[in-house]
Protein backbone atom coordinates (compact mmCIF):
# COMPACT_ATOMS: atom_id res chain seq x y z
CA UNK A 1 0.00 0.00 0.00
CA UNK A 2 1.13 3.47 -0.56
CA UNK A 3 0.66 6.71 1.30
CA UNK A 4 -2.25 8.73 -0.06
CA UNK A 5 -1.20 11.71 -2.06
CA UNK A 6 -1.44 14.96 -0.10
CA UNK A 7 -1.29 18.20 -1.92
CA UNK A 8 0.16 21.24 -0.22
CA UNK A 9 -3.29 22.19 1.11
CA UNK A 10 -3.87 18.66 2.54
CA UNK A 11 -0.45 18.59 4.20
CA UNK A 12 -1.15 21.93 5.82
CA UNK A 13 -4.49 20.66 7.11
CA UNK A 14 -2.84 17.53 8.55
CA UNK A 15 -0.16 19.60 10.35
CA UNK A 16 -2.85 21.93 11.71
CA UNK A 17 -4.89 19.00 13.07
CA UNK A 18 -1.80 17.41 14.63
CA UNK A 19 -0.86 20.70 16.26
CA UNK A 20 -4.39 21.19 17.57
CA UNK A 21 -4.46 17.65 18.98
CA UNK A 22 -1.09 18.10 20.68
CA UNK A 23 -2.18 21.48 22.04
CA UNK A 24 -5.39 19.95 23.43
CA UNK A 25 -3.47 17.13 25.13
CA UNK A 26 -1.01 19.63 26.60
CA UNK A 27 -3.89 21.76 27.92
CA UNK A 28 -5.54 18.72 29.53
CA UNK A 29 -2.29 17.65 31.17
CA UNK A 30 -1.64 21.17 32.43
CA UNK A 31 -5.14 21.32 33.92
CA UNK A 32 -4.43 18.23 36.02
CA UNK A 33 -2.05 20.23 38.17
CA UNK A 34 -4.34 23.19 38.86
CA UNK A 35 -6.15 23.89 42.10
CA UNK A 36 -9.74 24.91 42.73
CA UNK A 37 -10.87 28.48 42.29
CA UNK A 38 -9.73 30.90 45.00
CA UNK A 39 -12.19 31.63 47.80
CA UNK A 40 -12.85 35.09 46.37
CA UNK A 41 -14.65 33.37 43.49
CA UNK A 42 -16.95 31.29 45.71
CA UNK A 43 -20.63 32.20 45.76
CA UNK A 44 -21.52 34.72 48.48
CA UNK A 45 -23.14 33.55 51.73
CA UNK A 46 -26.92 33.64 51.62
CA UNK A 47 -28.87 33.32 54.89
CA UNK A 48 -30.89 30.15 55.18
CA UNK A 49 -28.57 28.21 52.90
CA UNK A 50 -25.81 25.79 53.77
CA UNK A 51 -22.45 27.49 54.11
CA UNK A 52 -19.03 27.12 55.68
CA UNK A 53 -20.54 27.94 59.06
CA UNK A 54 -21.80 24.35 59.21
CA UNK A 55 -18.37 22.78 58.73
CA UNK A 56 -16.96 20.30 61.20
CA UNK A 57 -13.44 21.71 61.20
CA UNK A 58 -12.14 22.65 64.60
CA UNK A 59 -14.62 20.45 66.46
CA UNK A 60 -13.04 18.00 68.88
CA UNK A 61 -13.88 16.16 72.07
CA UNK A 62 -12.39 13.76 74.59
CA UNK A 63 -13.75 10.72 76.41
CA UNK A 64 -17.46 10.01 76.06
CA UNK A 65 -18.00 13.15 73.99
CA UNK A 66 -15.48 11.88 71.45
CA UNK A 67 -17.27 8.54 71.11
CA UNK A 68 -20.61 10.28 70.64
CA UNK A 69 -19.09 12.71 68.13
CA UNK A 70 -17.64 9.87 66.04
CA UNK A 71 -20.97 8.05 65.86
CA UNK A 72 -22.82 11.29 65.18
CA UNK A 73 -20.57 12.30 62.28
CA UNK A 74 -20.92 8.80 60.86
CA UNK A 75 -24.69 9.29 60.56
CA UNK A 76 -24.54 12.61 58.69
CA UNK A 77 -26.56 12.53 55.46
CA UNK A 78 -28.37 9.40 56.63
CA UNK A 79 -32.08 9.23 55.89
CA UNK A 80 -34.95 10.40 58.07
CA UNK A 81 -37.85 8.15 58.96
CA UNK A 82 -40.54 8.99 61.52
CA UNK A 83 -40.27 6.43 64.31
CA UNK A 84 -37.03 5.11 62.81
CA UNK A 85 -34.47 3.61 65.15
CA UNK A 86 -31.68 2.32 62.90
CA UNK A 87 -29.59 3.94 60.15
CA UNK A 88 -30.50 1.36 57.51
CA UNK A 89 -34.22 2.16 57.70
CA UNK A 90 -33.82 5.81 58.71
CA UNK A 91 -33.88 7.69 62.00
CA UNK A 92 -36.01 10.38 63.58
CA UNK A 93 -34.53 12.83 66.10
CA UNK A 94 -34.95 10.74 69.25
CA UNK A 95 -34.18 7.53 67.36
CA UNK A 96 -30.89 9.06 66.22
CA UNK A 97 -29.97 10.11 69.77
CA UNK A 98 -30.96 6.73 71.23
CA UNK A 99 -29.03 4.86 68.55
CA UNK A 100 -25.87 6.94 69.08
CA UNK A 101 -25.90 6.70 72.88
CA UNK A 102 -26.57 2.94 72.80
CA UNK A 103 -23.83 2.19 70.28
CA UNK A 104 -21.22 4.71 71.45
CA UNK A 105 -21.58 4.29 75.22
CA UNK A 106 -24.04 1.47 75.92
CA UNK A 107 -26.55 3.94 77.43
CA UNK A 108 -30.16 3.01 76.68
CA UNK A 109 -32.46 5.99 76.18
CA UNK A 110 -36.17 6.05 75.37
CA UNK A 111 -37.25 6.70 71.80
CA UNK A 112 -39.06 9.91 72.73
CA UNK A 113 -37.58 13.42 72.98
CA UNK A 114 -39.76 14.51 75.93
CA UNK A 115 -38.96 11.34 77.90
CA UNK A 116 -35.24 11.80 77.28
CA UNK A 117 -35.52 15.44 78.41
CA UNK A 118 -37.27 14.34 81.62
CA UNK A 119 -34.51 11.88 82.54
CA UNK A 120 -31.59 14.15 81.55
CA UNK A 121 -30.18 16.86 83.80
CA UNK A 122 -30.59 20.50 82.69
CA UNK A 123 -27.33 22.38 82.23
CA UNK A 124 -26.59 26.07 81.62
CA UNK A 125 -25.82 26.94 78.01
CA UNK A 126 -22.31 27.99 78.99
CA UNK A 127 -21.61 24.44 80.20
CA UNK A 128 -22.67 22.60 77.04
CA UNK A 129 -20.14 20.03 75.90
CA UNK A 130 -19.86 17.82 72.84
CA UNK A 131 -22.35 14.98 73.25
CA UNK A 132 -24.87 16.92 75.34
CA UNK A 133 -28.46 17.11 74.16
CA UNK A 134 -30.26 20.20 72.89
CA UNK A 135 -34.05 20.46 72.86
CA UNK A 136 -36.57 22.51 70.90
CA UNK A 137 -40.28 23.28 70.85
CA UNK A 138 -41.09 22.69 67.19
CA UNK A 139 -44.66 21.38 67.51
CA UNK A 140 -46.13 23.80 70.07
CA UNK A 141 -45.06 21.52 72.89
CA UNK A 142 -41.83 21.50 74.89
CA UNK A 143 -39.14 19.00 73.99
CA UNK A 144 -40.75 17.99 70.69
CA UNK A 145 -37.41 17.98 68.83
CA UNK A 146 -33.83 17.29 69.86
CA UNK A 147 -30.28 16.95 68.62
CA UNK A 148 -26.75 16.26 69.79
CA UNK A 149 -24.52 19.25 70.53
CA UNK A 150 -21.18 19.02 68.68
CA UNK A 151 -19.55 22.27 69.83
CA UNK A 152 -19.10 25.77 68.42
CA UNK A 153 -22.85 26.47 68.60
CA UNK A 154 -23.68 23.55 66.28
CA UNK A 155 -25.79 20.43 66.67
CA UNK A 156 -26.70 17.39 64.60
CA UNK A 157 -30.33 16.40 64.19
CA UNK A 158 -32.75 14.42 62.04
CA UNK A 159 -35.15 17.19 60.99
CA UNK A 160 -38.12 15.83 59.03
CA UNK A 161 -39.44 13.51 56.33
CA UNK A 162 -37.74 13.72 52.94
CA UNK A 163 -34.54 15.06 54.49
CA UNK A 164 -31.29 13.80 55.95
CA UNK A 165 -29.41 13.95 59.23
CA UNK A 166 -27.51 17.23 59.20
CA UNK A 167 -25.62 19.92 61.08
CA UNK A 168 -27.48 23.07 62.13
CA UNK A 169 -26.63 26.10 64.25
CA UNK A 170 -28.35 26.94 67.51
CA UNK A 171 -28.56 30.58 66.39
CA UNK A 172 -30.36 29.57 63.18
CA UNK A 173 -33.42 31.78 62.57
CA UNK A 174 -35.72 28.76 62.88
CA UNK A 175 -34.15 27.04 65.89
CA UNK A 176 -33.10 30.00 68.08
CA UNK A 177 -36.65 31.05 69.09
CA UNK A 178 -37.65 27.40 69.62
CA UNK A 179 -34.67 26.46 71.79
CA UNK A 180 -35.71 24.83 75.09
CA UNK A 181 -32.24 24.36 76.55
CA UNK A 182 -29.47 21.82 76.93
CA UNK A 183 -29.42 18.69 79.06
CA UNK A 184 -26.93 15.95 79.75
CA UNK A 185 -26.89 12.29 80.66
CA UNK A 186 -23.08 12.21 80.62
CA UNK A 187 -22.20 14.16 83.77
CA UNK A 188 -23.57 13.93 87.30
Amino acid sequence: MHEPYLDEDGASRRRLLQSAALGGIAALLAACGTTTAPSSQRPPYRPGRSSGDLSLSGIHADGDGREILLYTIGLLDGGYRFGGNNPEAGLDCSGMVSYIYQNALGIRLPHNAAQIANMARPIPDGQRQVGDLVFFNTMNRPFSHMGIYIGEGKFVHAPRSNSTIRVARLDNVYFAPRYEGARTVLRA
